[in-house]
């Protein structure tokens, strides 16, 4: 398991202030001390003149860590770089990765990401983003690269060019939970296990639906609650499932919906605001769910009338 941190500077989304910032570090350390060592970032995390925020708190965290870091290659930091449409060369895909590393103050990024692929709407520039990866890659700025928000079909060919390159592509980053396993993430997650690829994912747990916290007369503040109105109400069953489940496990329903994504072979990245968080996602580790209750898990997630809406920028 690692850790997201979109909502590190997030004040639309997530109701980032800076006043939150030791309690935010008091969760790197805490999960460091626990053996959580993957944080996954963005070049793009934090409005307005707060971007950048997510991955500046990364690298002060790590260099103020009191605790036995041997070699800053020992927390690894997976940073996605935006596809935006200024982006149209390998050098300056390369450039956005030298920022990052100047915010993270490293000298080296544990996993570099495409965060999304441009292959429906600027096809051209897609190729330019690859040799960009294949570009940081060879100079060392990074030890892996990976994507995000990539179907199967894209996926392979990604695969296929990078291999052609000699570049490994270690990871493929995409929304994957109880409310995001449609047939598209299945095949994924089949195309990364026969690639080789570690599937990492996001929002597992539904941008907070599936905690359980919350209901349709009491609602997260903010954009989420236009999502949670439209979604909640048809998840009756799905968080009964959960939570019975969670209670025979003496779990948390958050737990036992994260460690599903753990049983399926994905790494989760749930997101941590307050150190409450990190210790409840920390008890999702050192046990698994049965057979059992996957399937009725899944059953129950199946049968839920709405599903999680995806990411736009999400390919075939």
């Amino acid at each position: 398991m690692g850790f997201g941190t979109w909502a590190w500077g997030n004040q639309l989304l997530w109701g980032y202030q800076e006043s939150m910032d030791s309690e935010l570090q008091e969760c790197f350390n805490l999960a460091l001390r626990n053996g959580i060592n993957l944080f996954d970032t963005a070049d793009s995390y934090g409005t307005g003149n707060l971007n950048g925020q997510s991955e500046r708190l990364l690298g002060r965290f790590i260099r103020e860590f009191e605790g036995p870091i041997k070699s800053p290659d020992d927390v690894v930091i997976a940073t996605k770089f935006a596809a935006y449409p200024w982006r149209l060369t390998s050098g300056q895909f390369v450039g956005a990765c030298k920022s990052s590393l100047e915010r993270l103050q490293l000298d080296r990024l544990g996993i570099g990401q495409l965060h999304w692929s441009t292959a429906n709407y600027a096809p051209l520039q897609e190729r330019a983003l690859w040799d960009g990866l294949v570009e940081m890659y060879d100079k060392g700025l990074v030890r892996a690269v990976g994507v995000s928000n990539y179907g199967p079909k894209q996926l392979v060919k990604i695969h296929s060019y990078l291999a052609s390159k000699g570049v490994p592509l270690s990871s493929a980053q995409v929304q994957f939970s109880l409310l995001s396993m449609g047939d598209e993430q299945m095949e994924l997650k089949t195309v990364c296990d026969s690639l080789g690829i570690r599937l990492i994912a996001y929002s597992p747990l539904g941008l907070g639906m599936l905690t359980g916290k919350y209901e349709a007369s009491s609602l997260p503040k903010g954009p989420r609650s236009v999502l949670f109105r439209q979604i909640l109400p048809g998840l009756e069953s799905l968080l009964s499932c959960l939570r019975r489940i969670a209670e025979k496990k003496g779990k948390t329903m958050s737990q036992v919906a994260i460690n599903w994504c753990i049983c399926k072979g994905a790494i989760p990245i749930p997101g941590v605001k307050t150190v409450r968080h990190v210790e409840e996602n920390l008890g999702a580790l050192g046990w698994r769910l049965s057979p059992a209750e996957i399937s009725e898990l899944e059953s129950a997630a199946m049968a839920a009338p709405k599903k999680m809406i995806q990411n736009v920028f999400q390919t075939a």
